[in-house]
């Protein structure tokens, strides 16, 4: 029995064409709602971003694995964080200027960027609107303020060399245009553990959506992973049922498929 389901956002709850979330996720939502089952957020997005969320939906979900689980909070508070390393973002820093490289510094309640570069405005035109470009910032910045995730605008066979400049991290990517980078032991199933454990609940209760490369990891550690027919063909094999795409139902279809609404 399915007792928690959580929903990456972008391309699984929310449309990549509409920017929209479907009416029949919305009224899946409320159905799941009705039947007990706990609904939570798992993203790669920071919580100065949820408020969107709200304006797309009119739905309480009950909690919030974001930053790609570094940090985790609900109506309670917080219950989990995990931040970058200082020592590595003192690597990073050089390296950055020395390539000329865009990257996002993602805090609890503030994003800033190094600079804009092509990548990111093909990005922001993408996500259509679901979210501001972000200020640009001196970097350095990272120093002395708390920084849980970075996003970093390079192809993904750039990816190790960046990473050779960020010791005791890694790579979570689920856009063509940049990677989000976070802590080598964190991730979204570290965000799910910590939620179940929260509430009381089994894995093998639990069911995850996803479409990104970043949600791989969650799939395989979710009882039932669910990827949209949207997803990217690197994540299809990671997951337990691949569902139609978020404009044909895909969220309802799942749940309905599992028994789960």
């Amino acid at each position: 029995m399915i007792k928690a389901v959580f929903f990456d956002i972008d391309g699984t709850l929310v449309s990549f064409k509409t920017h929209r979330i479907p009416d029949s996720t919305k009224q899946a939502l409320t159905r799941m709602r009705e039947r007990g089952v706990k609904v939570f957020i798992a993203s790669g997005r920071p919580p100065v971003q949820m408020k969107f969320l709200k304006d797309l939906v009119n739905f309480e979900f009950d909690g919030y694995v974001v930053m790609n689980g570094q940090y985790c909070y609900d109506a309670k508070g917080v219950y989990h964080q995990e931040a970058i390393p200082t020592a590595s973002l003192q690597t990073l820093l050089p390296y950055l200027e020395e390539t000329g490289l865009s990257c996002s510094f993602v805090e609890l309640d503030y994003v800033y960027i190094n600079r804009i570069t092509q990548p990111v405005v093909d990005l922001y035109e993408m996500l259509g609107g679901t979210a501001r470009m972000e200020p640009t910032g001196d970097p350095a910045r990272s120093l002395t303020h708390t920084t849980y995730q970075l996003s970093a605008f390079l192809p993904k066979e750039e990816e190790d060399a960046l990473l050779a400049h960020l010791p005791g991290c890694k790579a979570a990517r689920w856009n063509p245009y940049f990677t989000d980078i976070i802590p080598a032991d964190g991730g979204k199933p570290v965000g799910l553990q910590k939620t179940l454990e929260r509430y009381g609940i089994r894995r093998e209760e639990s069911m995850a959506f996803g479409d990104g490369g970043n949600d791989i990891d969650m799939l395989r550690y979710a009882g039932v992973g669910v990827a949209m027919g949207n997803a990217t063909e690197d994540v299809k094999p990671a997951a337990d049922y691949v569902t139609t795409e978020v404009d044909e139902d895909g969220v309802r279809r799942a749940l309905e498929h599992y028994g789960v609404i």
